[in-house]
C-alpha cells in the first residue's frame, strides 16, 4: 500500500473484557510491515495482565487516565504524557486502578504474525500470579 491518511473511522477495533484495541497501523490497513500502532482503552478496574513479547520491543504512551505499569516486578503510576519503553522478552502489565478509562497508544516493533503482534501470557505463572495480591 502507499502512504495514506488514517481517520478514526478507518481504525478496526477489537473489544475485550478489559477494554479495546484499535489497530491504527498494521500490515492489514496500511501495508506497514516494520511496526504496529494500537489505540488501547483500559477500563477502570481492569488490566492487560502480565505478559511479554518475546521478539518485539514496545512503547506505551498514556494519553488519558492513569495506569499502574509494571516492568518485571517494579511498578510505577503513569499519567497522561508519561510513557514506558519495554525491551523484547520483558514481562510487563498495565493495570487501571483509577476511576476513569485509560487511553493508551502502543507501538510494537518489528511487526509479527498475522495480527502484527504476538504475546506470551504469564499472568498465571509465579511470581506474576501473586504479585498484585
Amino acid at each position: 500500500m502507499a502512504s495514506k491518511f488514517i481517520t478514526q473511522h478507518d481504525v478496526p477495533v477489537t473489544d475485550f473484557d478489559w477494554g479495546s484495541a484499535g489497530m491504527r497501523c498494521s500490515k492489514h490497513n496500511t501495508g506497514c510491515e516494520s511496526f504496529v500502532v494500537l489505540d488501547v482503552t483500559l477500563e477502570p478496574g481492569f488490566c492487560h495482565d502480565f505478559h511479554k513479547h518475546v521478539d518485539q520491543d514496545e512503547m506505551i504512551i498514556v494519553k488519558a487516565g492513569q495506569v499502574t505499569q509494571y516492568i518485571d516486578g517494579e511498578a510505577s503510576i503513569m499519567n497522561p504524557g508519561d510513557s514506558v519503553y519495554l525491551d523484547r522478552d520483558v514481562v510487563h502489565g498495565s493495570f487501571n486502578d483509577g476511576t476513569e478509562t485509560a487511553l493508551l497508544q502502543v507501538v510494537l516493533a518489528p511487526a509479527m504474525g498475522d495480527g502484527g503482534y504476538e504475546l506470551v501470557d504469564v499472568s498465571g505463572d509465579a511470581p506474576w500470579s501473586g504479585l498484585r495480591g
